[in-house]
């Protein structure tokens, strides 16, 4: 028996139930998503200028993606009979055995002198470790050298995904292979791939020829052009068409390439919610016999349904995928109840109402995917929807939709919009592209927790995994999907693959540093670190003081501030821990590197106020959706942050009317309140601020009005303080604030401020 077997042995029985990881695997090595077990020992190897390779039958096939190595060559790979003829150098792929102790999905690496070991039992599993030989290729200062190490993994979700739509624009099959590339480099292995929907049919249909040569092309390159210029198609051919398709050949193609990365594409045709592009070449498709008419799409009309199955037979001739993708969000209940068409198929059938229709023409088509063997799945909008017991769901309205699902029984992906939308801004709205809204940082992203824990314990089975999405109304080119996805997609990864406990946002972040030059490597666009600086400040009612804490995006020291109101330069102090401060105070601070300011200056106000502890009466109540801190939440010397979730924003959907009792006379200069504005919940400012005082409580004397001069339109999430100076200081016991909601929308206050 050669040396392999006794190195295996022992290399098992020194296996810790967690990671160990020394000083030296923290500096050099850092996979993402991180390992169950790493550790590195002493010694490395160096690829030599033909690294021997040999692999048992079933690794023969997944040994060709060492080719994909970008330091090392590798001789033609040779068959590995049995375990007593393994090579004692070179890289070998080992099938495992029940000596090896391995689940059925996991993989051991292990690095010695002698070369590199991968034991699997499923090729799947074997792929897993050569993909993490490429990221230490990527990621360690000389990807020919590898220190000696023992890795073992396993995935904890079986589905690990990511969405793209190239329906919104449409991208190159080169491309697609890139985002293909990097997505396998990070252990996902389910490409959603959105095809169909209102601004563009982007897959050849050869029964429906049409689709391709008109529905396929439109009048703007620009989603939003589009959209608000009338929503309109052109012919192939024509001078202004914008827009393509991807021919069977080319799609097949990319199943094949996908394949190969261990990923499986799963097809999205949608046309029960989003069918603009089929009614412009089909209009006696939609309910009205109108084309263009948005969410239209008649499911009453038997020749919609004839349609949909002929689609339907190419798309599971062209993808091997489990899973076919119907869409059905958004669909359009009122046209179907108003359509003659619609009410006669109910009439016939005896459904009461539109609902049951659309049930009925899911669960028609998903009986069709059955005799395909294949199994539909749609958004949550469709649950209960005709699906039967074992249909799956993306849950993606929230985190609620899926909770539902698997409560409901049904297996569920979950994708939700408030964590795993990546069309959302990452970075301040008014630094960044145009998005389709939202605030989705990545450290929001590695936040998420797919099982949540009001999906009940017998159910939780039911969670498969969870998925990235990428709508691209908003991302016209290829570099912009990048820039949108990457690095929040590396921070999915990691929610999907490594257990929960083993999550640690500040490994992540280190590890993190070290994935930048491969993007790099790999010409990624990828959203750069923001040098923008956040100020938050904490107020202990026991000690009467602030605790200024400083953060960016960034990993090195190089945040300068000041407390006297001044800007920071290059000789103002550095942050390195938070600083706490017993009076009032104006902190601003920027990011510098090396003497120079490369970051924009941010400011915070440490107030330590009149009004704090005091009481308060509301006239109006607060929303229950956000309460924030309840009665104290006014008063007690916290300030809100950027989001609204954050508990010290508390929202009302009427007026506020709130009356602060000094309990004596007090003395006031001036008077403020600070409102966060967040078109993408709805929250805007006021219309104006009233500002009222009174010596009983009862009969209150108009002190100054704050009138909202900012523009209607403004759509980016900002707060705004609304401040009242007096000219002469003022004397009452009772203030009163009221700010009026002009916009029906919701009002977020934080603090009111009094000196």
């Amino acid at each position: 028996m050669t040396q392999y077997a006794p190195r295996l042995i022992l290399g098992f029985w020194v296996i810790p139930l967690i990671a160990v990881m020394s000083a030296r695997a923290q500096h050099q090595v850092s996979i993402i998503p991180k390992p169950q077990t790493l550790e590195i020992h002493e010694g490395e190897f160096v690829f030599p200028a033909n690294t021997p390779c040999y692999a048992f039958e079933p690794f023969l096939e997944v040994a060709a993606l060492l080719d994909d190595h970008p330091f090392a060559a590798f001789a033609p790979v040779e068959r590995i009979k049995s375990h007593r003829r393994i090579p004692e150098a070179g890289v070998r792929l080992v099938e495992a055995r029940d000596i090896d102790k391995l689940a059925p999905d996991a993989y051991r690496l292990l690095i010695d002198t002698s070369g590199i070991t991968i034991t699997a039992h499923q090729p799947a599993a074997m792929r897993y470790g050569i993909l993490t030989l490429m990221q230490l290729a990527y990621t360690l200062p000389n990807g020919g050298v590898l220190p000696a190490m023992l890795i073992e993994d396993k995935p904890r979700f079986g589905y690990r995904g990511l969405h793209l739509d190239v329906s919104g624009h449409f991208y190159p099959v080169s491309f697609l292979k890139k985002f293909i590339d990097i997505m396998a480099l990070y252990k996902f292995n389910s490409f959603h791939w959105h095809l169909a929907g209102g601004p563009g049919w982007r897959l050849e249909i050869k029964r429906y020829p049409e689709l391709t040569q008109k529905a396929a092309w439109r009048t703007h390159t620009r989603w939003k052009d589009w959209w608000q210029k009338g929503r309109r198609y052109l012919p192939a051919g024509h001078p202004n068409a914008s827009g393509g398709y991807y021919t069977q050949d080319e799609a097949r193609d990319l199943v094949a390439y996908a394949k190969r990365k261990g990923i499986t594409i799963v097809p999205e045709i949608d046309v029960l919610g989003h069918a603009d592009e089929v009614l412009a070449v089909y209009p006696q498709l939609s309910c009205t016999g109108r084309p263009y008419q948005h969410g239209e799409f008649c499911i009453g009309n038997e020749e919609t349904f004839t349609f949909l199955r002929h689609v339907l037979e190419e798309v599971v001739d062209i993808f091997p995928s489990t899973y076919i993708h119907i869409g059905g969000d958004e669909a359009n209940g009122n046209a179907w109840e108003a359509c003659p068409k619609c009410q006669a198929l109910m009439e016939k059938k005896g459904l009461k109402d539109v609902n049951e229709l659309q049930r009925d023409v899911v669960k028609r088509l998903n009986t069709f995917l059955q005799s395909y063997d294949r199994k539909l799945i749609g958004p949550d909008e469709i649950l209960g929807k005709g699906l039967p017991a074992d249909a799956t769901i993306m849950g993606w309205r929230g985190t609620v939709g899926g909770i539902r699902a698997a409560n409901a029984g049904h297996d569920v992906i979950m994708t939700p919009d408030s964590h795993l939308y990546f069309d959302h801004y990452q970075g301040n709205p008014s630094t960044q592209p145009e998005a389709a809204g939202g605030y989705t940082p990545v450290q929001k992203v590695y936040g998420y927790e797919p099982v949540s824990d009001d999906i009940a314990a017998d159910k939780r089975k039911h969670v498969l995994g969870a998925q990235g999405n990428i709508r691209t109304e908003y991302m016209p080119t290829a570099d912009h999907v990048e820039y949108m996805v990457f690095p929040r997609a590396l921070a999915l990864a990691e929610v999907v693959w490594s257990a929960s406990a083993d999550r640690d946002w500040n490994d992540f972040q280190r590890r993190l540093q070290h994935h930048y030059p491969l993007l790099q490597r790999l010409h990624v666009n990828y959203y750069r670190p923001s040098y923008e600086v956040d100020i938050a400040v904490d107020f202990n009612a026991d000690t009467l003081t602030n605790t200024i804490s400083m953060a960016t995006e960034q990993r090195e020291l190089g945040i300068r501030y000041t407390t006297d109101g001044k800007e920071p330069d290059a000789e103002s102090p550095v942050y390195t821990k938070p600083i706490e401060l017993a009076v009032p105070a104006v902190v601003k601070a920027a990011y510098f590197v090396d003497s120079g300011r490369v970051g924009p200056v941010a400011a915070a106000k440490a107030d330590i106020h009149k009004a704090i502890g005091k009481s308060i009466t509301y006239q109006t109540s607060w929303d229950d959706a956000y309460p924030a801190q309840a009665e104290s939440t006014l008063l007690n010397g916290q300030k809100g942050g950027k989001h609204a979730d954050d508990g010290q924003w508390q929202g009302f959907t009427n007026h506020i009317d709130v009356t602060v009792d000094f309990e004596r006379r007090e003395s006031m200069n001036n008077v403020a309140i600070s409102f966060l504005q967040d078109p993408a919940i709805n929250a805007y400012q006021p219309g104006e601020v009233k500002v009222l005082l009174s010596d009983n409580g009862k009969n209150f004397r108009e002190a100054g009005t704050l009138v909202n001069g900012a523009s209607p339109q403004e759509k980016f999430r900002q707060v705004r303080t609304f401040e009242l100076k007096f000219d002469t200081a003022q004397t009452a016991r009772y203030l009163r604030i009221v700010a009026t909601n002009v916009r029906n929308a919701l009002l977020l206050a934080d603090e009111v401020v009094v000196y």
